[in-house]
């Protein structure tokens, strides 16, 4: 597919498939989940899926076929990246992943909503006892 330019201040290229943060957000819980575990650094796939189990207190096993199912849609997108294979103390090669700049920009998009959401269940008092102060430094 050809690039095309559009003249709307410094010089960029566009082309008809490029992915903005608005393109993938809201992410599905399991490419949230993917993307959180992610933010701590890289991580191998059963490394990513005991870390989502922990994260939710077990609430959420992630299964290979979405796990991987997902990495393989994320990767696509630009969410993710290979970051190689490494043999792992078990002597098992294993692939890597981690954040790409755009998948940390999502993942911060998505966070950010699910506090501004936290913040509207406090004021509309749909959670009697939540208290939530939040400051930016």
């Amino acid at each position: 597919m050809e690039p095309f330019e559009l003249d709307i201040g410094p010089k960029r290229t566009y082309t008809k498939n490029m992915k903005t943060v608005e393109d993938v957000t809201p992410l599905t819980p399991a490419v949230f989940s993917i993307l959180f575990s992610l933010a701590t650094g890289e991580k191998h796939g059963y490394e990513i899926m005991k870390q989502v189990k922990q994260d939710t207190q077990g609430k959420i096993k992630m299964g290979n076929g979405t796990l991987y199912g997902s990495i393989k849609r994320m990767l696509a997108d630009g969410l993710i990246e290979d970051a190689g294979e490494k043999v792992d103390h078990d002597d098992e090669r294993r692939r890597y992943y981690q954040l790409t700049e755009f998948g940390r920009k999502a993942l911060h998009t998505e966070m950010q909503r699910y506090l501004e959401t936290v913040l509207l269940i406090q004021k509309r008092q749909l959670l009697p006892g939540l208290s939530v102060k939040v400051v930016y430094e």
